[in-house]
């Protein structure tokens, strides 16, 4: 997950395509338009202002390996996860996870965030 103003879009503007999330707020999926592979997402949470990007979109994606793995709960039996990255049922506390700056960088974005959440909140 990075913030939507450091993403660099480069070639088509994707196909967003709205879907339905088991926490009920949905996600917002980015898809190439022409080979509709999920480039990144959106959730209600954050909305527009944290993109969920797939790694596997980038050029260089063995640059950035796994810190976690989540909702581990729900993978299939024949996937085996690495002893040397942390691994959580569900979600998890980012506090007990993320860098110093990963941290910082969230201490700035979180007033946005709720701003967002508040503007969303009073035009439903």
């Amino acid at each position: 997950m990075i913030e939507a103003d450091r993403v660099i879009e480069l070639g088509l503007s994707p196909e967003l395509v709205n879907t339905p999330s088991e926490s009920g707020g949905g996600q917002l999926i980015a898809r190439c338009p022409n080979c509709k592979v999920a480039v990144w997402s959106n959730y209600a949470g954050a909305g527009p202002l944290v993109k969920f990007i797939r790694v596997g979109t980038l050029d260089l994606p063995d640059l950035l390996p796994p810190d976690i793995h989540i909702f581990t709960a729900s993978k299939q039996p024949w996937i085996v996860l690495p002893d040397s990255i942390p691994a959580v049922a569900e979600y998890y506390e980012y506090e007990q996870y993320w860098s110093a700056d990963s941290l910082a960088r969230s201490k700035v974005l979180l007033p946005k965030i709720e701003a967002y959440q508040a503007a969303m909140k009073s035009s439903t």
